[in-house]
C-alpha cells in the first residue's frame, strides 16, 4: 500500500487510493508537459509545472479548481468541498466516482483543474 503525507505533514502509511482512477487520470494528464506525481492528502496528487493540479484520494477525484471556479464546480453533480480538517479548502473539490464514470466526464473535470494550474507561475 502507498504511504502519503497528511494535511499536518504526517506520513500516513497504508492509505489506499483507487489505482483504476489513478491510471485513467495518468493517461489523460500525460498529454501535458512537466507533470509529476506526489503522495499527499492521503492519496496521489499530480503536479503541473510544480503546482498541485489534481489527484486521487480513496475513490474520489481531487481537483484544484481555484477560488473563481469553486462555486461553479460545487454546483456540478458529484462535487463536494474538499474538507480534511473541519474547514473546506477553498478552491479544492472532491468529485465522486459516479460523476466521472466515463473518460469524457473525467476529461471535463480535469480541464478545469489544468486551466487553473496553468495560470499559476511554475515552481
Amino acid at each position: 500500500m502507498p504511504s502519503s503525507v497528511g494535511p499536518s505533514g504526517a506520513i500516513l502509511v497504508g492509505m489506499a487510493y483507487s489505482e483504476a482512477l489513478t491510471d485513467r487520470l495518468r493517461a489523460i494528464i500525460a498529454a501535458h508537459d512537466d507533470v509529476t506525481e506526489r503522495n499527499m492528502f492521503g492519496g496521489l496528487a499530480f503536479m503541473l509545472r510544480g503546482n498541485m493540479c489534481c489527484g486521487v484520494v480513496g475513490d474520489d477525484l481531487m481537483l484544484r479548481v481555484g477560488p473563481q471556479r469553486y462555486e461553479d464546480a460545487l454546483a456540478r453533480p458529484g462535487a463536494r468541498p474538499m474538507d480534511f480538517t473541519g474547514r473546506p479548502m477553498k478552491g479544492m473539490v472532491f468529485v465522486e466516482a459516479g460523476a466521472i464514470d466515463t473518460d469524457a466526464k473525467l476529461r471535463g473535470w480535469l480541464e478545469i483543474a489544468v486551466a487553473f494550474a496553468g495560470e499559476l507561475a511554475p515552481k
